[in-house]
């Protein structure tokens, strides 16, 4: 019951985090590009943040382990405060190099803080759940990241509506305030070291990883990269810039794709009601990688130029786009859910922060590259060579899961 009730703390912390995590990169992005910034420089704001959070993943999950999850949780939404208010202290007469840096650096701590939160949030749903209670593992797990994504889709609507109202500078206060309160509240709640592993944790178990965990954290780099390949920069960008959208209009639109992909995937357990062990959740991430890869190519061709044009310019072009996406986040958050389960499903309790933090580090890291990726391809190439890309990318992911649930290639023995 103690546990329980931590758990139910730490999940409300993350997901008032993750409201301000969203708010940020729509504020962010938007009033950087309005000053004038190009889709490349709007991808190196980015940059950091993505590789902060590979880092702190990496050696998040070890602390967790050793020193329990009250930490981590606590020194992230610590750092995120700090990082908000020192956002706010962009000057807009500053040399564009100088901004580049300093927001850089910002939106670094923001990465760090962002994965020491989620971390301690995901690795909590291992300690409530009986080891053989499968099903219901993997509906908690697909009810908090469902959860979580449905959030910070509101997130990007707040951050584009709190541009609009308040500014740049007043949405960062604000947003800092509230943290404020809930890293107060969250402190008052939990005082026990929630994940502490009983076992001596060694720096060599920061490596030490069963080869399902290897793939599928292989696997995660890619499938991720290939949403962020154009969700980062090229679509808010494009719709913009092309279509001349405001900022809460950009913001609504992010919101709701994100908001109907959390929904998805807390759903997910539900139609796939034949998922409850390991074995059949890696025939599911097959399966559902393959439909992926397949609507990512459909939508490709569809918003290319030669082929929009012939089926009626650029409305029809728009209808493709906001549609195909919609089914592209419908597709992707059920492969999401299943990968999330599958790293729970895959780790012990003593080392499931640990697992979990190596995890998401290939997530950050197929994020910050799918970020590069999303400038550069945007500004040079346009928005329909980034979903091109994209379909490459879940191919890669697909190809990466396939050994996982074959006994003959993999083992439980660390690789």
């Amino acid at each position: 019951m103690n546990d329980l009730r931590n758990y139910a703390a730490v999940t409300g912390a993350y997901w008032g985090f993750t409201l301000t995590d969203g708010a940020l990169r729509m504020l962010v992005l938007l009033h950087f590009h309005r000053l004038g910034f190009s889709p490349l420089d709007l991808a190196f704001l980015f940059l950091l943040y993505e590789a902060m959070g590979a880092l702190t993943n990496f050696i998040g999950g070890w602390i967790g382990s050793r020193h329990g999850l009250k930490i981590t949780l606590f020194s992230g939404l610590g750092v995120q405060i700090f990082a908000l208010l020192m956002l706010s202290a962009v000057n807009p007469d500053w040399m564009l190099l100088a901004s580049v840096v300093y927001v850089m650096l910002a939106q670094a701590l923001s990465g760090i803080a962002k994965d020491l939160t989620k971390m301690s949030s995901k690795s909590a749903v291992k300690l409530v759940v009986a080891d053989e209670d499968q099903g219901l593992l993997f509906k908690w797990v697909a009810i908090l990241t469902g959860s979580k994504n449905a959030l910070k889709g509101l997130g990007f609507l707040m951050g584009g509506v709190l541009l609009q109202v308040l500014g740049f500078d007043w949405a960062l206060w604000s947003m800092a305030g509230g943290l404020v309160i809930i890293l107060v509240l969250t402190a008052a709640v939990v005082r026990t070291d929630l994940g502490k592993a009983k076992q001596k944790i060694t720096k060599r178990d920061l490596f030490s990883k069963t080869r399902e965990i290897n793939f599928l954290s292989a696997a995660r780099i890619f499938l991720f990269a290939s949403r962020d390949v154009w969700f980062v920069v090229g679509v808010p960008v494009f719709l913009y810039s092309q279509f001349g959208w405001s900022f809460d209009e950009v913001g609504a639109l992010m919101a709701a794709w994100v908001i109907g992909y959390g929904i998805v995937q807390a759903a997910v357990p539900r139609f796939l009601k034949n998922t409850n062990d390991a074995q059949s959740g890696a025939q599911a991430a097959k399966l559902w990688g393959i439909v992926l890869a397949v609507v990512s190519f459909a939508i490709a061709l569809g918003v290319s130029p030669e082929i929009a044009a012939k089926l009626g310019g650029d409305s029809t072009a728009a209808t493709v786009l906001v549609g195909g996406l919609f089914i592209f986040g419908i597709v992707f958050a059920v492969n999401s859910s299943v990968h999330s389960y599958l790293i729970v499903a895959y780790s012990d309790h003593d080392k499931v922060a640990l697992n979990v933090g190596f995890y998401y580090m290939a997530n950050a890291i197929g994020r910050l590259g799918g970020t590069l990726l999303s400038g550069l391809v945007f500004q040079f190439f346009g928005l329909a060579a980034c979903l091109f890309v994209s379909a490459a990318l879940v191919v890669l992911a697909v190809i990466l899961t396939w050994p996982l649930g074959k006994d003959t290639v993999l083992t439980n023995q660390p690789a």
